[in-house]
């Protein structure tokens, strides 16, 4: 089969042919019809986040959707011919990659079937981002009539998180570029600032001199750019960092609650996501669909992580 895929940390990510796996007991045999991409893929594949161990050829990849095409010995959660997307972020990293025409995976991992009215492109679109959008807002509640800053709102966790925090009736400050602010405030945010443009905490200060009750920030990877975002949150808020920079116990010192978030997967949450999505409470930001030859371009593009929606690869 085909697969994109880097032979060692920090290795040039390629695609190449490699076995087609075979499913063992327990497991089933996907093939994949598209493979969503999110910033963490290249992260996992240059070495610089190591969440577990790792085998190589690394097929990069989690999050996925397509047909269980044949079942290992044991298996009953799933049949031939069931339609299912999950996130398969799964040790050793590089043997559940999704990356690649096929995947076997043992039936309990972290997958659902694809509702009815779902199209499978969209479906690989939303485990990660979707279900980082949802959990997080999730862990925020209640947020009704809280002011909320989400701190790269364009890309695809802030395009998520932004509807489920205006679906939980937050007043949302969306920080996006300018291009994406009519998207924003299609999503229901209240406010649209362009870091680019004008300095982002005078901007909120200016407009909210009582601060915020809630940050999310989605963008900040070193511990002082969150802190002097976290400056905004009024006593008695919270300030949350998708990236572990938050000094929770600073931040508690100053009467706000801290957290950095994790996402927590389950088969509920990609259920309660996909129904959203079905019932149209939530959409998915733009689409870029590529083949999986030009992932090694896409994975370099990916660096820029203000870019807006989401890319799928259709296999």
């Amino acid at each position: 089969m085909r697969a994109a895929t880097v032979t060692e940390y920090g290795a040039t990510p390629g695609v190449a042919e490699i076995p087609t796996p075979t499913p063992g007991r327990g497991q089933v045999l996907i093939r994949l019809r598209a493979a969503g991409m999110n910033p963490m893929d290249l992260w996992l594949a240059s070495g610089a986040w190591r969440p577990m161990a790792a085998t190589f050829p690394m097929v990069l990849g989690a999050d996925g959707a397509g047909v269980v095409e044949k079942l290992g010995e044991g298996t009953s959660r799933y049949s031939v011919g069931d339609d299912l997307f999950g996130q398969l972020l799964i040790a050793p990293l590089g043997s559940a990659g999704t990356y690649a025409e096929y995947v076997a995976v043992a039936e309990d991992a972290p997958l659902a079937r694809v509702p009815s009215g779902l199209d499978d492109v969209v479906a690989a679109a939303l485990p990660t981002a979707g279900g980082a959008g949802l959990a997080l807002v999730d862990q925020l509640e209640p947020l009704a009539g809280k002011t909320v800053l989400i701190v790269g709102a364009g890309g695809g966790v802030g395009s998520f998180a932004t509807q489920f925090a205006v679906s939980a009736g937050a007043n949302v400050i969306a920080n996006v570029r300018a291009d994406d602010a009519e998207r924003m405030r299609g999503y229901g945010a209240k406010e649209t600032i362009d870091r680019r443009a004008v300095a982002l905490r005078a901007a909120v200060r200016q407009a909210h001199p009582d601060g915020v009750d809630v940050l999310i920030d989605l963008v900040d990877a070193d511990a002082a750019g969150f802190a002097a975002l976290a400056s905004l949150v009024r006593p008695g808020g919270t300030a949350m960092s998708t990236n572990y920079v938050a000094d929770e116990e600073a931040l508690r010192a100053s009467g706000v609650t801290g957290i950095n978030f994790a996402l927590p997967m389950s088969i509920e949450l990609l259920e309660r996501l996909a129904q959203a999505v079905v019932d149209g409470r939530i959409v998915t930001p733009p689409i870029t669909r590529i083949s999986l030859e030009e992932v090694p371009a896409a994975l370099s593009a990916t660096q820029d992580r203000r870019t807006g929606g989401k890319t799928v690869i259709t296999l």
